[in-house]
């Protein structure tokens, strides 16, 4: 009796018997190389933006749009700026401004960074530390300055700690999430070995937890820039935010414009600064697809 296929009717034939020496069509693979990007593309293509927005700021002023009382052109800013640093006056309110920038920063990663790491690591310190750190990272920073005014006064402490303290708590986040999150068959290992708590953090957690470290440092070095703005705000007798006072006072959009272009300048500075750390601590990331 003869089997029928249901859908047409039709008999099944039997199986072929499959040739096992009839040769298989392989496919070769093709392998896919990704070029390098020429580091003058890159170098063009981030400065586009800049450039875009500065012709049409430029357009703006030639063409009447933006009038002086709103907005200085970018000619009279440049002459300005060059007027400034002739007289002293930029080149010692940058130094001050930086060196407030400079110290805030320094004391807020380094309380950030050791905070998430025993946050991280302990889960004494994470009981202790995390639950107020998240309390207190959810208050704005700005709202803080009339209470640091009270506390510490108008002098350079209340500043220096208003940085600090806003850049603490990037770091800390960060920090805190990537050791938490270290292998934990590696750090099993670091112990088998007889490493101790110190050695297994230095040698095993934050190596692994430096691209998410460096991650928070560009944040805290963008809120320290910003920090920075509110800091001089108080009573300040030096750097740009006193320039910017006294710019405010007598309407020189000119000379404001050259310190909110300053303010700017620095973080993209802090910004360049971290990508080229980034490069020398972690280079097998440069080298993944090779392009960059």
């Amino acid at each position: 009796m003869t089997a029928l296929d249901t859908k047409a009717g039709e008999p099944i034939s039997p199986a072929e018997p499959i040739d096992s020496a009839a040769p298989l069509d392989l496919v070769t693979p093709h392998v896919r190389r990704t070029r390098r990007r020429p580091r003058g593309l890159a170098f063009v293509l981030r400065a586009l933006g800049p450039l875009v927005i500065l012709a049409g700021w430029w357009t703006a002023s030639a063409t009447g749009v933006l009038t002086k009382d709103l907005l200085a052109s970018p000619p009279d800013v440049l002459r300005q700026a060059v007027d400034l640093w002739r007289s002293g006056q930029l080149s010692q309110a940058l130094t001050v401004s930086l060196a407030r920038a400079g110290t805030g920063l320094l004391l807020g990663v380094t309380a950030g960074l050791v905070l998430g790491v025993a946050a991280g690591f302990s889960r004494v310190g994470d009981d202790l530390l995390d639950s107020a750190m998240q309390t207190l990272r959810a208050l704005p920073f700005l709202s803080l300055v009339p209470l640091f005014m009270v506390w510490f006064g108008i002098g350079e402490a209340a500043r220096i700690i208003l940085i600090a303290v806003a850049t603490t708590f990037p770091m800390y986040v960060s920090t805190s999430g990537a050791v938490r999150s270290a292998d934990p068959k590696l750090v099993e290992a670091a112990r088998a070995f007889g490493l101790g708590r110190l050695a297994t953090v230095r040698r095993i957690v934050l190596p692994g937890a430096l691209p998410a470290i460096l991650s928070g440092l560009r944040l805290s070095t963008t809120l320290s820039v910003i920090a920075l703005i509110a800091a001089e705000e108080i009573n300040s007798t030096a750097g740009l935010g006193y320039l910017m006072a006294q710019a405010q006072d007598f309407s020189r959009t000119d000379i404001l414009t050259v310190c909110i272009l300053i303010y700017g300048l620095l973080g993209l500075a802090a910004d360049v600064l971290i990508r080229a750390l980034e490069r020398v601590l972690m280079p097998w990331r440069n080298a993944v697809g090779g392009t960059r």
